[in-house]
């Protein structure tokens, strides 16, 4: 096949692909344009999660009439003159490459009035050609009407995910944008219905209680700017005390000179700055918003402009992680007491011997459903042919002697409220409290849910729970699932619902809590629905099991060890974490010197 030049409109559809991955993708360049031509208000209206509809209005400054054309051109941009304005970008937008991508696979059309001018114009343009270019009246201002986006490119049409999905990937730009930009007010409806309103008075906290709730959104902590004010690098945001922890990264956000990026380097500075102040496998809610000189930082490394680059990262790195120590360990709340559930958190320069000689016994507040001695949870056809981590023992407990189940055990005490202690007829054994009472919890729930026999507690006041936008429209989906596992919810407004009952096995579990650990539930590709309801009560169990630091009298240790023997599969806890740690008599004996023993 001989070379030759691609025509236009073919190069066009290829070059959009690096800039226009999905409907987000259009969203978020079309909101940064929006913020660089100075708006204080932005509407974004979608339908069938962008696929049919992507509209964004705002109140900038407006395309001058004679430039707009000029403006869908590629490589056409008013931000940028010469190669050396590269090396200290202060704008969103500088390739000149969107409008134009966009426009290639679309059916786009842009209203727009300049703030100097006394008219307005109206530019249509299909699969990159213009169709129409004729005056209108109208506000100043700019109005970018995307519709049937990659009718043109049927190959990436057919891979877009479900308008679900769609949706909260748009919500995730949105509402991080809200919070980075509070004096702009912003509002997002998804197939007429909103789901989000922030109220641009420049007061982020206001937009973090409308987006986060008032729970989440009240207990985050202000970084404060005295933390960087010596340095060039200023570290600002907010993040959650150490009571507050979600089971993956989603909560993290960073803005880098007014940019939402993904770095992971800064990510990790972040996680490390609540070293050994968080639970295992657990992460922290944290919305940082980094500045740096300009001449600092190439934003000219990815397509998408989602990555950077630093003159200094680890300069950057140390900003970062001393101020959200600083703030997490100077600002948090000290706890006096801890009520079942809760995990003992390091306060300040306090020694763990000075917090554990204050601690007491719970005093029968942690509580374990009575199962009549004897009797083990059924297993489920829900985990049949599961594996040895997460999955329950067959129908019946096996008769054998491969040591899957446990020896009879005398409890002697805890240590370090994390493990308890017990004496087997071989020797010593060490319990993991958080592990055992997930397994526990785990059969329990996964038995009711496939019998039909799961026991459901309704709350005395149904409790009202927000998530942020693109979390509620995943939690959203769960809803049909989460009523299979003993979770009764239902939605009660934009991105809000209204929680009437939780499994009983679960006591005293905060709702808010445990619906933003489910809405991080992957959905799975498996067809088999089970996969997912075996995921959903994972989660459940990891947030209503208790946690480290979590004191217990002998009588509840005693409790939680016989209810674990009589599990499918004791040894593992349902993430396949182990449960228990032996220590044969022999080896104690041959750490005192006794080899005969």
């Amino acid at each position: 096949m001989p070379i030759r030049l691609l025509p236009e409109s073919v190069a066009s559809r290829i070059a959009a692909g690096e800039v226009v991955e999905r409907p987000a993708s259009v969203v978020k360049e079309l909101l940064e344009n929006s913020l660089d031509a100075g708006s204080t208000r932005i509407d974004i209206e979608t339908q069938d999660g962008g696929a049919t509809l992507i509209r964004i209005h705002d109140n900038g400054t407006g395309i001058p009439a004679a430039e707009v054309a000029l403006a869908f051109r590629r490589h056409a941009t008013s931000k940028l003159e010469t190669a050396d304005d590269l090396e200290a970008i202060a704008t969103l937008g500088f390739r000149g490459e969107a409008l134009s991508s966009i426009a290639s696979v679309s059916r786009t059309t842009c209203v727009t009035r300049h703030t100097s001018e006394t008219a307005g114009t109206r530019l249509r343009i299909e699969g990159g050609e213009i169709v129409s270019h004729t005056s209108v009246g109208r506000p100043s201002g700019t109005e970018l009407i995307v519709e049937d986006l990659f009718y043109n490119v049927p190959a990436r049409r057919k891979f877009m995910r479900s308008a679900q999905t769609e949706r909260r990937h748009i919500d995730s730009f949105t509402t991080r944008y809200a919070i980075a930009y509070p004096s702009v007010a912003f509002t997002a409806v998804h197939d007429g219905r909103e789901v989000l309103r922030s109220p641009g008075t420049g007061d982020p906290r206001e937009v973090l209680l409308s987006i986060y709730g008032t729970d989440l959104g009240a207990s985050l902590l202000t970084v404060p700017e005295d933390y960087t004010a010596d340095q060039p690098i200023e570290v600002r945001g907010f993040v959650a005390p150490t009571t507050v922890h979600r089971a993956n990264r989603g909560y993290i956000t960073l803005f880098i000179n007014g940019r939402w990026v993904e770095d992971l380097r800064l990510t990790y500075a972040i996680i490390q700055a609540y070293h050994t102040l968080l639970p295992v496998n657990r992460f922290p809610v944290a919305f940082v918003l980094v500045t740096v000189p300009p001449g600092d930082v190439d934003v000219n490394v990815h397509p998408a402009k989602s990555e950077v680059r630093f003159r200094d990262a680890d300069t950057v790195f140390r900003a970062v992680q001393r101020a959200v120590r600083a703030t997490v360990v100077n600002e948090a709340p000290v706890a006096s007491s801890w009520s079942a559930g809760e995990t003992v958190e390091p306060a300040g320069d306090a020694s763990t011997r000075t917090r554990l000689a204050a601690l007491q016994p719970s005093q029968g507040h942690i509580t374990f459903p009575p199962i009549t001695r004897g009797e083990a949870p059924q297993a489920s056809g829900l985990l049949v042919g599961a594996n040895s981590a997460g999955g329950l023992a067959p129908s019946s407990r096996p008769q054998s002697t491969s040591g899957q189940f446990l020896p009879p055990l005398r409890i002697v005490g805890q240590v370090a409220t994390m493990f308890i202690v017990a004496e087997g007829p071989d020797g010593l054994y060490l319990i993991d409290q958080h592990a055992a009472h997930e397994r526990v919890l785990y059969e329990r729930l996964v038995s009711g849910a496939a019998t039909g026999t799961l026991a459901r507690q309704p709350l005395l006041d149904p409790e009202i729970v927000t998530l942020p936008a693109d979390e509620a429209g995943r939690l959203e989906e769960l809803l049909p699932s989460l009523g299979d596992v003993g979770v009764e919810a239902e939605v009660f407004g934009p991105n809000t619902f209204l929680v009437r009952a939780l499994p009983a096995e679960l006591g005293m579990v905060s709702s808010a809590d445990l619906l933003a650990d489910i809405a991080a539930v992957q959905q799975s590709s498996s067809p088999i629905r089970s996969h997912l309801e075996e995921s959903l009560i994972r989660h459940i169990c990891k947030r209503a099991a208790i946690k480290a630091g979590q004191v217990l009298s002998l009588q509840e240790m005693d409790r939680l060890v016989k209810d674990l023997e009589r599990t499918g599969n004791p040894r593992t806890c349902p993430h396949g974490r182990p449960t228990i740690v032996e220590i044969p008599t022999e080896d104690l004996a041959r750490r005192f010197g006794r080899p005969g023993v």
